[in-house]
C-alpha cells in the first residue's frame, strides 16, 4: 500500500503508478487510500468546508452532499498518485463510504472485497486482509502522520479505543446513515513511527523528501504495543 506526495517532483502520477505496478511484477497488487471524508457530517474535512456558514447555509450543504458511490466519488485529500490508481480502467474500490482503499493488480478483488460499513480500517476492512498477507507499506515523500495502517493498530490495543457515532450519505442524496465505530485518532502517528525498531524500516529520499518502506505486519504489532501503553 502506498501513501505519496508527487507535489513539486515533476513527475506525472501515471509515470509513478506504472513505475510502482513495474516494480511489483505481474503477480504484484497496488493499494492506495481513497478515502473520502468530506462525505460525512462528523468529520473534521466537513467542518473545514462548512466553517464561516451560519446554520442554514450549514443545512442547505448537507442536504446537497453526493453519495458515495465507489465508481465515480472523487478522492482529492488523498493525493494524485491515489486520485490516478483510482480512476485507471480495471481498478478495484472497497466499499466504504468514508475510507475506501483502491487496488490494482491480481489480488485486488480479494484484498479490497467485504468492505464492512461499520467498520473503517479494522478487522472487517481490507487494512485485516493486507495484515494477513503481509503487504508492504510504502511512504513515498510522507511520514507516519499519515498512514492509515496505524488504525489497524488502534482496534488492536489494549484496552479497545472509545467509540463514537459517524454519519455518511450513502445510494442516494439525502439518505444519511449513522453507525458506531471505533474513535480514530492518528494524532501520535508520527510518536509512534519515530519509536519504531530502525531494523523494520527501510529508509531513502527522493527529490528532497524521505521515503520509508516496511512490512506492515511487524510495524502493526509494535504499534499495538506501544498505543496499548499511551493510556
Amino acid at each position: 500500500m502506498v501513501h505519496a506526495s508527487l507535489s513539486g517532483t515533476g513527475a506525472a502520477p501515471e509515470t509513478v503508478r506504472d513505475a510502482l505496478l513495474d516494480a511489483l511484477g505481474p503477480g504484484g497488487t497496488l493499494v492506495v487510500p481513497a478515502f473520502t471524508p468530506e462525505n460525512s457530517d462528523t468529520s473534521r474535512a466537513h467542518r473545514q468546508l462548512t466553517e464561516g456558514l451560519d446554520e442554514r447555509e450549514v443545512l442547505a450543504f448537507r442536504a446537497t452532499m453526493p453519495p458515495y458511490d465507489p465508481d465515480t466519488t472523487p478522492c482529492p485529500t488523498m493525493g494524485a498518485l491515489a486520485e490516478c490508481v483510482r480512476t485507471t480502467p480495471g481498478a478495484v474500490r472497497s466499499a466504504h463510504p468514508q475510507t475506501s482503499l483502491a487496488g490494482l493488480g491480481p489480488r485486488a478483488p480479494e484484498l479490497l472485497d467485504g468492505h464492512h460499513p461499520h467498520c473503517h480500517l479494522g478487522e472487517r476492512s481490507p487494512l485485516a486482509r493486507l495484515y494477513e498477507a503481509d503487504a508492504r507499506i510504502l511512504l513515498l515523500r510522507v511520514g507516519f502522520e499519515v498512514c492509515s495502517a496505524l488504525h489497524l493498530a488502534e482496534y488492536r490495543t489494549t484496552p479497545p479505543p472509545p467509540r463514537r457515532t459517524y454519519r455518511c450519505v450513502v445510494d442516494k442524496q439525502g439518505n444519511w446513515v449513522e453507525c458506531e465505530d471505533a474513535a480514530l485518532d492518528d494524532s501520535d502517528f508520527e510518536a509512534v513511527g519515530e519509536r519504531l525498531p530502525s531494523h523494520l524500516l527501510m529508509r531513502r529520499e527522493w527529490s528532497g523528501r524521505p521515503v520509508t518502506q516496511f512490512r506492515m505486519r511487524p510495524v502493526v504489532d509494535d504499534a499495538v504495543r506501544q498505543m496499548s501503553r499511551r493510556t
